[in-house]
């Protein structure tokens, strides 16, 4: 029986056991796999940095119109010119600058109102869930009210008292929105408030406010941000909605919205006014939905990715 070598020994201590792999190389195989997120979230940083800095990037002032060049058709179509890359709308403002600045305002309202809705659902969900009782019934049927209430209609009332203003419909959103972080929060914190580390802080005599926020609320970041990213995408779509209506950003400012509204009328002969606004909003909710799914792969520590 031969003795193992000084060598032998090395590779064997070193040696990892079968079926395991570094963490490096754990983590690489995790971001490969959420490849389509990671490619979705380079497109939307895309996304943000030209909204952020149109007035560097815009070869035109969205506002100026020049009447002599209306309905140019984008460049690389017979009449179009490389001056207007995508063409012109009906009073010949340049339709690249107008949709680039029109992603500021879509990504202003949609993060601005998915904060406000956060804010107002995580902290009910919290109140609800740890206290009960009366308490947790008169939120829930508040939501419950919520929930029934069209959207529509709760827009059109708050809109014809307040006015169409980008403020007001930032606070129609984020109203509207409030609801599903309340319920999800809740039902988080009901099982929360039971665990053995909730409990052992009652029995050291924690404040309630510091076992909601110091202790459950920490808890709760990773479902709160997933539902957070995932619902940015649906408020994108609900301001345009609201601005194709009317409801929105009123004319002449920008918004992928109220472009479509103007381009309706020009479907037929003159397509590009309202597609290539239609096209920013499908590509932008897409990127977040997309990079909102990675997330909630990437944090749900019941997937192995």
């Amino acid at each position: 029986m031969s003795v193992p070598t000084p060598v032998e020994l090395a590779g064997i201590a070193t040696a990892q056991p079968e079926g395991t792999a570094s963490p490096r190389l754990a983590a690489w195989r995790r971001l490969r796999r959420l490849r389509w997120g990671l490619g979705a979230g380079g497109v939307l940083a895309l996304i943000v940095a030209a909204s952020v800095f149109a007035p560097l990037v815009v070869p035109h002032d969205p506002l100026a119109v020049d009447i002599r060049h209306r309905l140019s058709p984008p460049a690389w179509m017979d009449g179009g010119t490389p001056e207007h890359l995508l063409g012109t709308d009906q009073v010949g403002r340049d339709l690249l600058s107008r949709v680039i600045y029109g992603g500021r305002v879509s990504l202003v309202v949609g993060v601005t109102s998915v904060l406000l809705s956060a804010s107002i659902g995580v902290l009910l969900g919290l109140v609800a869930g740890y206290f009960r009782g009366n308490i947790d019934w008169t939120i829930m049927t508040v939501i419950n009210v919520m929930l029934t209430f069209p959207f529509v209609l709760l827009a059109l009332a708050v809109i014809a008292v307040l006015g169409a203003s980008l403020f007001n419909m930032i606070i129609v959103l984020g109203v509207a929105g409030w609801p599903i972080y309340a319920r999800v929060v809740r039902a988080e914190t009901l099982a929360m408030a039971e665990r053995d580390f909730v409990l052992a802080g009652r029995a050291l005599g924690m404040s309630h406010l510091r076992l909601i926020f110091r202790q459950i609320a920490p808890n709760l970041v990773s479902v709160i941000v997933v539902i957070a990213t995932l619902q940015v995408a649906q408020v994108i779509v609900l301001e345009s909605f609201l601005s194709f209506l009317g409801l929105g950003v009123q004319p002449p400012t920008p918004a992928w919205g109220n472009m479509l509204g103007e381009g309706r009328l020009y479907m037929l002969n003159s397509w590009w006014i309202a597609t290539f606004p239609g096209l920013a909003i499908f590509l932008t909710t897409l990127t977040v939905n997309l990079m909102g799914n990675a997330l909630r792969d990437w944090l749900d520590p019941h997937l192995k990715l």
